[in-house]
């Protein structure tokens, strides 16, 4: 953790004047001149957001459940490092998801950051936000560091002022290995877990503090892992609001997509058009992209994660689109929507197309509470089988190969139904198979809904005017106390209804 070093490693000597770093080769003016010259002259920094953020009393509930969950312990969730893309170049920051969920911070904050849980006896946990704390105008970060300096990057949140947003306790992370280690030694603590994966540099600083077998401590890690990624798997009232701004950035995002495909046609690299259309809208409207963009056009739409996205958009062929915007708080929506090129399908891709849709018609009939999450793969799959074997296309009839023993329908859709949604596009991945596909559905669950057909150009089984035409429609869903509510209804789902929702929008 680099900024937990370099606080506990503060500036040795003066370097030469103008030194070159040794990393970058970039040249810094570091002589004393310079030093008192730039520490001078600078007037009262912009006054910084103080309010409560509206979701950190919904993080603070969701602190309370895991702290119930591990009395006595102490609990590690950093935020993680900056990511390095390539030489001295890092990614944009986002925050490890269990941090956000567990503090309310979104966006690109905060790299390097820790959230702790104490153990305060009978009292629960005292929950601690470690942070880099701002740096003064007149330290050498504040002009020559390029990853965190001011002058480079822009100004980093106070702890006050962080403090004051998150309603937590919030302390330079220069004392996290100190106050770890008086928290371990406290008599009433009964253990430590860390999510190990988030922040090598945290893992090594929690390592010596730590007793038991290197199998006894893995578990007891992966152990928190999975409380916190069931933790996720019921949203609260913020977070389906935060994901119905999502989807709804989303929709708009798919109207530019239609508005640009006559200009992708026309060029070499049109699903590339197609994809700096949605990714543009994603960027103004939100954080960004939730997950790398499939824009897929023609065959390639019978790649699940086309992301290469460089091939060309043709008239007359399918573009499959599975984009999803993600808002501030990170929260992402996920949405597919297959389209025809020219705006109109073709007889043979409305027949693949109409399928797919009572697949998902399917799906969405029996998702309800109570039902289990498979089920609702199971419907889907029962019309998938049933059209393959009207088409002649399976070597066995559509009973027989939804045994668990057959599956021959799924050589045309490998892919599972449904996946829950939320932080992540593939939420809640580490929780246990009972709570996950074998679990009840539960009001406030959200997931996806998305089957689809993929017949590749060279398949030799399938009937040839299929070859080529890849399918899914995919829609996010909230459920509800009597049913689901479908929240990306907005974008159209017939055959009809998406031609004549392309029309509009071409005027």
């Amino acid at each position: 953790m680099e900024a937990l070093l370099d606080a506990q490693h503060p500036e040795g000597g003066e370097p030469a004047p103008d030194a070159e770093d040794a990393k970058s080769h970039r040249t810094v003016p570091r002589s004393a001149a310079f030093r008192r010259f730039i520490a001078q002259g600078w007037g009262p920094r912009p006054a910084e957001d103080t309010g409560l953020a509206p979701s950190a009393p919904f993080a603070a509930r969701r602190r309370e459940v895991l702290s119930s969950l591990f009395p006595g312990e102490v609990l590690v969730v950093p935020a993680g490092p900056l990511v390095r893309r390539s030489n001295d170049c890092d990614y944009r920051y986002r925050p490890h998801s269990a941090f956000a969920h567990l503090t309310g911070l979104g966006t690109d904050r905060e790299a390097d950051a820790v959230l702790v849980l104490h153990p305060r006896g009978d009292e629960g946990h005292e929950d601690v936000l470690y942070l880099r704390p701002q740096a003064g105008r007149d330290s050498e970060e504040f002009f020559a560091n390029a990853r965190y300096g001011e002058l480079w990057v822009g100004p980093r949140p106070s702890l006050a002022a962080q403090a004051a947003v998150t309603g937590l306790e919030c302390r330079d992370v220069a004392l996290l290995a100190d106050e770890l280690s008086a928290s371990v030694a406290d008599a009433a603590t009964t253990g430590l877990r860390v999510v190990a994966d988030a922040d090598p540099a945290v893992t090594a600083v929690v390592a010596p503090l730590r007793t038991g077998a290197a199998e006894q401590v893995r578990a007891a890690d992966d152990e928190l892992v999975t409380a916190l990624s069931e933790l996720r798997l019921v949203k609260d009232e913020w977070e389906v609001g935060q994901l119905r701004e999502a989807v709804a950035a989303t929709v708009r995002g798919f109207e530019e997509v239609v508005r640009a495909l006559p200009r992708a046609v026309g060029h070499p690299r049109g699903e590339r058009v197609v994809e700096a259309a949605f990714d543009g809208t994603a960027r103004v409207e939100g954080n960004g992209v939730g997950y790398e963009t499939i824009s897929a056009a023609g065959d390639h739409a019978c790649t699940l994660h086309w992301i290469r996205n460089d091939g060309p958009v043709r008239s007359g062929d399918l573009l499959l689109l599975d984009a999803g915007v993600e808002a501030d708080s990170l929260y992402t929506a996920d949405v597919t929507r297959t389209l025809p090129v020219d705006g109109r399908f073709t007889d043979d891709q409305r027949r693949v197309y109409q399928a797919v849709l009572d697949a998902a018609d399917a799906a969405f009939a029996v998702a309800r509470p109570g039902v289990r999450f498979r089920e609702v793969h199971e419907a889907a799959m029962r019309v998938i089988a049933d059209r393959l074997s009207a088409w002649g296309v399976l070597p066995v009839d559509a009973a027989t190969s939804l045994e668990p023993e057959g599956q021959y329908h799924r050589r045309w859709m490998a892919h599972g139904t449904s996946h829950h949604l939320g932080l992540d596009v593939h939420d809640c991945a580490q929780a246990r198979r009972e709570m996950y596909l074998d679990a009840e559905l539960r009001p406030g669950m959200v997931f996806t809904i998305e089957p689809g057909l993929y017949v590749k150009a060279e398949d030799e089984l399938a009937p040839a005017e299929l070859r080529g035409i890849g399918v899914r429609i995919e829609d996010d869903v909230l459920v509800t106390e009597d049913g689901v509510e479908n929240l990306s209804a907005a974008l159209p789902r017939t055959a009809d209804e998406v031609e004549a929702w392309m029309a509009s929008l071409r005027g």
